[in-house]
């Protein structure tokens, strides 16, 4: 059997993961959201300052990435932090697991993402 292609896979769903973080916002929606608590849309548009129809569509990549998990409330639409997505995002990172920490990205002592809101 030939695993390359399944490591090819693996590394382009890896760097898709990566890039999907990489934006400032969705950042922020998921540091806000990584404390697990569920949060209505009408919550997080302060979070990040940005138009209702930029909100949707970065949740949109979100919930595509299976990062947020949603359910609808009546008319209100509500997010949380997929159960998995620490770990993928931990995993994305080679060096969350062997220790030592890229400059710039912040690991707590346990070598998991820390998530902190910022501006």
């Amino acid at each position: 059997m030939n695993t390359s292609t399944a490591v090819e896979t693996t590394g382009l769903e890896t760097s898709g993961l990566l890039a999907v973080v990489a934006d400032p916002v969705r950042w922020r929606l998921l540091a806000h959201l990584a404390d697990g608590t569920t949060r209505c849309v009408c919550d997080l548009q302060p979070v990040v300052g940005v138009a209702t129809n930029l909100l949707s569509y970065h949740l949109k990549v979100l919930r595509d990435a299976g990062l947020v998990a949603s359910a609808r409330r009546g008319r209100w639409i509500d997010y949380t932090i997929a159960p998995d997505a620490l770990d993928r995002l931990r995993q994305a990172v080679p060096a969350a697991t062997s220790g030592s920490a890229p400059r710039g990205i912040p690991f707590s002592d346990r070598g998991t993402i820390v998530l902190a809101c910022g501006s």
